[in-house]
């Protein structure tokens, strides 16, 4: 249920506590009742990440394994490979009560590296005392996985002792101690062989100084190449000498970006929840008014939501819509062509790992103060356990907002206003993948909905150059000048998600509701109207689109069902804001790593393997694995089991205004029903004041303004 709630600007008084010893038989009953769970449940879920126990057994097994004899050996990615999909669904929906269910086996997929070879195995842990290498291989193709933090932390530390690099920081009279460098995959371009054996990176390096935004200072013209696996410069250039941009009106800390904010400041405000939080986390299951979900955590797509259900009232039982979600993958390419940028096209998710990149979240900042957190864990580079806390919160959302209302004014006697308050269910993580914030929301509404939200904050990426007022610009400078001596560059973000979505069943369609302009030939004065052309995908390539092409409809539909009108249940997809395509050359080399951003909308029949939108493998991958591969294959997806893929995508012409810290700009879309209910879900709900009090601003001040 949704409980009531307050929302004031006061801070809320906590309420009087009994003394410990009265309330020690209570917690002693609670002690008993959780022990008591705990051994009806004592075995993990199928989606539950593997927790430090497992992922020690998993580090256990590998270094056991005669298999990869090599030293040393470092892991790369480990990451629940999750039971086939028939096994899950049983599991999960099967008629057997929960604590009676056989626990299905519990298996680690792993990338590692030893001997200069990506290796990959397969562990199983479900006897975390005893676990075995169950498949080991080599890769073999193009790429290489996900960078480490030891890794790049060891490369970073090279360039103070490479007497070049030395050399150019004094040219450009900077204390070397003021000097960070960060990593920067190299892309691809072209297949030179040997990019293709060695597993490279760039370094390029800043001057923090008196500022905590180094970003905003590059030592430009300064390239370092790293051979990862030797951890050794192999290559170096000082091509051009720039000014370095000032310290001065960069920093972004509290007391450190210059006088206090000059307008009137918002009152401070909390929400107050008098009955507590409205939902419930067991383990990693949310349940919240009608819709149940699982929230899971990877190293490289973060936040995984699985299992997501919705309780149908009127129909009296629970219905599926998604089996599995999560961000494939982050694209960002650089538009300035030059020696030290041309080959920025990060792919954040494969090259750097999203879930590796999340940090704790802020109370009371980062979510509100009805928030939950959870925890999550990783694999290290020696395959250690990693604790990340505070990783991924929970709250509900009180906006403001209207789920549905009307005003009835046609009665002479009498005016009829029924409004319903909306509120929702956020699941949020924030990744700080280097200079840039995103911040990441999944928001369950009661109506069915579930909007994907992507905001974006965080430092721009700034070139240094001789400009120090936009009229010296005469030509191309691929950025706008934010300061003196500072250029931030034009780029993009596409942010693609895997929506493995099951609408009241496995077996789903993709259909199209063009809209289409029609000559009206029926006699009456209107010459014109608009009429729907519906379109069924039948294979992969009738399901690639561009939402900007054409005024569409957009709804995954399961064909096996229908309303009591005979309809076919279904959700829609309903872009939002953000919704740019690639512009890039289809020849250009990161447009053929990442080809799949050329269209917002794709559809895949599922296969297991098929996760990631740039391969498996994204750090120097070549584009010959990955989503827009797949896809030319040209499979069937008409009442098959489908997985939607969505990409949000941002061109960003940067301002002044974005810098010397972005204000959050947002975009995303939402999964809509469509001919899933009977009616309006929300009907019955009841209006605020007959089960809940009423919303209260309170003012701390005691102004009555």
């Amino acid at each position: 249920m949704i409980l009531p709630f307050i929302q004031t600007s006061a801070r809320a008084e906590p309420a009087a506590r009994a003394p410990l010893h009265a309330m020690l038989p209570l917690l002693l009953s609670a002690v008993s009742i959780l022990a008591a769970a705990a051994a009806s449940t004592h075995h993990p879920h199928p989606f539950d990440p593997l927790s430090p126990a497992e992922l020690t057994a998993v580090r256990d097994a590998v270094l056991a394994s005669p298999l990869v004899p090599a030293r040393p050996l470092t892991f790369h990615y480990v990451g629940l490979d999750e039971p086939d999909k028939p096994d899950v669904l049983s599991y999960a929906y099967g008629n057997s009560a929960s604590s009676s269910r056989a626990a299905l086996p519990r298996r680690a997929f792993v990338i590692a590296r030893a001997g200069g070879q990506s290796h990959e195995l397969r562990v199983d842990v479900t006897d975390a005392a005893a676990p075995s290498v169950l498949a080991h291989a080599v890769h073999r193709g193009a790429g290489f996985p996900t960078l480490t933090l030891d890794e790049q932390f060891a490369a970073v530390a090279l360039p103070p002792a490479h007497p070049p690099f030395v050399e150019s920081v004094r040219r450009r009279g900077v204390d070397m101690a003021d000097v960070l460098c960060a990593v920067f995959p190299v892309g691809w371009f072209g297949g030179d062989p040997p990019a293709e054996e060695r597993r490279v990176v760039k370094l390029l390096c800043f001057v923090a100084g008196a500022t905590a935004n180094f970003y905003a200072r590059p030592l430009e013209g300064v390239t370092l190449v790293v051979d990862l696996d030797r951890m050794a410069i192999v290559g170096y250039r000082d091509r051009v000498l720039l000014p370095v941009p000032k310290a001065e009106g960069t920093d972004y800390r509290t007391g450190k970006a210059g006088p206090p904010y000059a307008g009137r400041a918002p009152a401070p405000g909390t929400v107050v929840q008098p009955e507590g939080r409205g939902f419930d986390i067991d383990g990693h299951f949310v349940r919240w008014a009608n819709w149940e979900f699982h929230v899971g955590f990877d190293v490289r797509a973060g936040t995984v939501i699985s299992l997501a259900s919705i309780h149908d009232a009127e129909a009296g039982a629970r219905r599926r819509v998604l089996y599995r979600g999560f961000v494939s993958e982050v694209f960002v390419p650089y538009m300035d062509p030059v020696e030290e940028w041309y080959y920025r096209t990060f792919l954040d998710a494969g090259e750097y790992g999203l879930g590796l990149w999340a940090f704790p979240l802020q109370p009371g900042a980062d979510c509100p103060a009805n928030a939950a957190y959870l925890d999550g864990y990783y694999a290290g580079q020696d395959g250690k356990p990693v604790e990340n806390k505070n990783m991924i919160c929970v709250f509900e959302r009180y906006a403001g907002d209207v789920a549905w209302r009307h005003t009835e004014a046609g009665f002479p006697d009498r005016l009829i206003t029924e409004v319903r308050p909306d509120v929702s269910l956020v699941v949020r993580m924030v990744v700080s993948c280097g200079n840039y914030d995103y911040i990441l929301d999944w928001e369950f509404k009661t109506s069915g909905s579930i909007k994907f939200t992507v905001s974006l904050t965080g430092l721009l990426e700034v070139k240094g150059t001789a400009y120090t007022h936009a009229d010296q610009i005469t030509e191309d400078a691929h950025g706008t000048l934010v300061a003196e001596n500072t250029l931030a560059v034009y780029h993009d973000h596409y942010v693609t998600y895997h929506l493995d979505l099951d609408v009241d069943g496995t077996n789903n369609s993709f259909v199209k509701n063009t809209i289409a302009t029609k000559r009206n030939e029926g006699g009456t004065p209107r010459r014109s109207y608009w009429t729907v052309r519906r379109e069924v995908a039948e294979t992969e390539a009738d399901a690639q689109v561009d939402v900007n092409a054409a005024p569409a409809d957009l709804l995954v539909v399961n064909p096996n069902k229908r309303t009591r009108m005979g309809n076919e249940v279904g959700y829609r997809v309903v872009p939002g804001g953000a919704t740019a395509a690639s512009v890039l050359d289809d020849d250009d080399f990161p447009q053929r790593r990442a080809s799949y951003c050329k269209k917002q909308v794709r559809v895949t029949p599922y296969s297991k393997a098929e996760k990631w939108a740039p391969g498996l493998y994204a750090d120097q991958s070549t584009g010959d694995d990955g989503l827009a591969t797949w896809s030319k294959r040209d499979r069937g997806v008409r009442n098959e089991d489908i997985v939607l893929w969505y990409t949000v995508g941002i061109h960003h012409i940067p301002y002044q205004d974005d810098f010397p810290v972005m204000p959050t700009v947002s975009g995303g879309f939402e999964l809509r029903p469509a001919n899933f209910f009977e009616r309006n879900p929300l009907l019955t709900t009841r209006p605020p004041g007959l089960d809940q009090p009423p919303l209260v601003n309170c003012s701390c001040t005691g102004d009555s303004r």
